[in-house]
């Protein structure tokens, strides 16, 4: 067997291991994050269990940091209170980003890891199957249900030779979606290997496979080998250490062959992390921002090297350059050894180790700006600049960036080639920030921000509505749901609900309501790859919250599909994607028979009613997801099979 099929058959609990079935697969470990772990624990609580049945399970705090009123600290409070009641580990803020802290002080490989966030598959790095999820699945597995999924098809990426100097892991996986897109990749997990993994450490792997997440993808691996080893050792987590690597007879899917020594630098180009092009075409623009950090790039390898190209050098005037470590433990060490200064006396504004610029939560470039990044998303407006022009880079690039002021291939710096930085023997470990304190008598804290999860209705027999959204290809969960500024109303739902396509359409909350009032239900008609980019099931629960029923597609991404089914969305795909064209906003539609169709049928014929003609739909869901809709959602298919 390869590596994925390894930990599949190693935790399969229901179904087939052939490509398409559905199979059940038992989960090893959980991580949450504040901005989708607040609903994720309400979603637990709904489900009245006494204990947690992971292995282990983390909440993190890490995205809603700015503490701009009162909701941000009262949700860090809820978490706290429920992670000692049940027994869950409870990362403070300033501790650092969960997928950097996880892959520093938790993850194993062979172990199986779900996280409410899309780029958890950043534990791929050390060998771990690490799948990102909404978060009424990671509540499912706290509560010991398994987690279901398609059984892959694997994709194995040879990689051969080296990379070239100033060419890094970041130019890698920037090819790799040069190569494969953002769309188009759903039902595949990527598997690494060849001789040029061993020329690659912890960290670069782990910025491979974090940005794999934008392919679409389920989730990316890489083996667990001498390399993983010294890492962990370095951690002081050995113990955990396993082996784990494909049969020499293993095979894949597909297989694509890297030649490392081949690569250049790259950018990812506005507006998507898929839009890619060589940084040497792109030399000599202006720059006016850039940032160096997020889960993708904020390790101790990349602070270090950022450190050391920039040392007894100043920062341009024009520029504004951010710097934000991705752990306590990277800022720490780097502080110890003169690195932070190096990046203060160059003129780096210093931010805590948290998502921050990512997420479009706080350092907003100016309008217009050209602001390199070293994050793994660039949708328009995510920066919080709806003008501002994102570019994904390595830190090495960006660092080139900073030093000119202007887009500069770090190949073309009067600089002599910077010592690889090495990973430490030993890494400063201090896990005080992480707390494990189980109490059941403590009392949960809510604040007055913090709602129960919505509940949802058992589909009718007929739906009766209005088209009240058609959008293009490439919808991103940050169109449906903004983050940045109204981050802090995640716990609100009906408060959330008023910024839902806040912005595509500023009218369409009201829009909904007043059909929901008049108990019509709503469509939303969308292109293909609707709904890539993050875990948020706020991109569905909002939706739903606002009377949405159905949405009809090109084709789905695999997270959003999901919390669609989670919270009683019917996904449609077009059977014929021509009648995308022939239908419009506005549009009256009539669904006869839905619950009954629901039950069985893989084609469904919609009524416009508007144009007096039918178009067929393919009902592309398995036998659980079809109970889950017919119930009305996860939470009351759970309740009905699991009183």
């Amino acid at each position: 067997m390869n590596i994925v099929q390894k930990i599949i058959a190693s935790h399969l609990i229901e179904g087939e291991m052939k490509a398409g079935e559905t199979v059940a697969i038992k989960i090893d470990q959980t991580l949450t994050q504040d901005a989708t772990g607040t609903m994720a624990y309400l979603e637990f609580e709904a489900m009245n269990v006494t204990e947690i049945s992971t292995e282990l399970s983390v909440s993190y705090v890490d995205h809603n940091t700015s503490q701009m009123g009162f909701e941000n600290a009262d949700d860090h409070k809820y978490l706290q209170t429920i992670a000692e009641k049940f027994g869950i580990r409870y990362s403070k803020a300033g501790n650092g980003i969960c997928h950097q802290v996880h892959l520093e002080r938790f993850g194993l490989p062979g172990k199986t890891l779900l996280g409410s966030d899309s780029h958890t598959p950043t534990g791929g790095g050390i060998g771990m199957m690490a799948i990102g999820a909404g978060g009424l699945d990671v509540a499912c597995a706290l509560a010991g249900l398994p987690f279901y999924i398609t059984f892959p098809k694997v994709l194995k990426i040879n990689l051969t030779g080296k990379l070239q100097n100033w060419v890094t892991s970041k130019d890698v996986i920037l090819y790799i979606l040069e190569l494969l897109s953002t769309k188009g990749n759903v039902g595949w997990m990527v598997e690494f290997g060849g001789d040029g993994v061993q020329t690659l450490s912890v960290p670069e792997r782990a910025t491979i496979t974090n940005m794999g997440a934008e392919l679409g993808v389920t989730t990316s691996i890489f083996p667990s080998d001498e390399i993983t080893f010294s890492f962990l050792k370095a951690q002081n987590r050995e113990d955990g250490w396993t082996e784990l690597k494909a049969a020499d007879n293993a095979e894949y899917d597909r297989i694509i062959d890297i030649d490392l020594g081949t690569l250049e630098p790259r950018f990812a180009t506005p507006h998507s992390p898929g839009n890619i092009c060589l940084v040497k075409d792109l030399v000599g623009k202006k720059v006016d921002q850039v940032c160096v950090g997020s889960c993708t790039n904020s390790s101790y390898k990349d602070l270090m090297t950022v450190a050391k190209m920039v040392k007894g050098k100043k920062l341009p005037a024009h520029l504004s350059f951010v710097v934000a470590p991705g752990s306590k433990q990277v800022f720490r060490m780097i502080s110890e050894n003169g690195a932070l200064s190096d990046l203060i006396d160059f003129g780096a504004r210093i931010m805590e180790s948290a998502c921050g610029f990512c997420i479009g939560n706080g350092q907003a470039p100016q309008t217009d700006a050209i602001s390199i990044r070293t994050n793994n998303r660039n949708f328009k407006g995510r920066s919080g600049t709806a003008s501002a022009n994102v570019y994904l880079a390595s830190p090495e690039t960006a660092a080139a960036c900073a030093i000119t002021g202007k887009i500069t291939d770090p190949r073309k710096l009067d600089m002599k080639i910077l010592q690889k930085i090495e990973i430490p023997e030993k890494f400063k470990i201090d896990d005080s920030m992480v707390f494990l304190r189980k109490n059941r008598d403590v009392e949960i804290y809510r604040g007055p921000n913090i709602g129960d999860p919505p509940k949802g209705e058992k589909l009718a027999e007929n739906l009766k509505g209005e088209i009240v959204l058609k959008v293009e290809d490439k919808i991103t969960t940050d169109h449906i749901m903004p983050a940045g500024i109204r981050l802090k109303y995640r716990s609100n739902i009906p408060k959330y609900s008023e910024f839902v396509f806040e912005p595509v359409d500023k009218t369409f909350p009201n829009r909904c309501l007043k059909n929901k009032g008049k108990n019509r239900a709503n469509f939303i008609v969308a292109g293909l790859s609707y709904g890539q980019g993050s875990s948020r099931e706020h991109a569905a629960i909002c939706p739903a919250y606002l009377g949405v029923k159905a949405i009809i597609a090109k084709s789905i991404e695999r997270i959003h599909l999901a919390n669609l089914i989670n919270f009683g969305i019917i996904p449609m795909i077009f059977k014929s994607p021509d009648d995308y064209d022939k239908i419009g906003q506005s549009d009256e539609l009539a669904f006869e028979k839905i619950a009954n169709a629901m039950k069985n049928d893989e084609i469904y014929i919609i009524k416009n009613l508007s144009r007096n003609f039918e178009f067929k739909v393919k009902l592309n869901l398995n036998k659980r997801e079809r109970e889950i809709l017919l119930a009305g959602g996860l939470l009351n298919y759970i309740s009905k099979k699991y009183p």
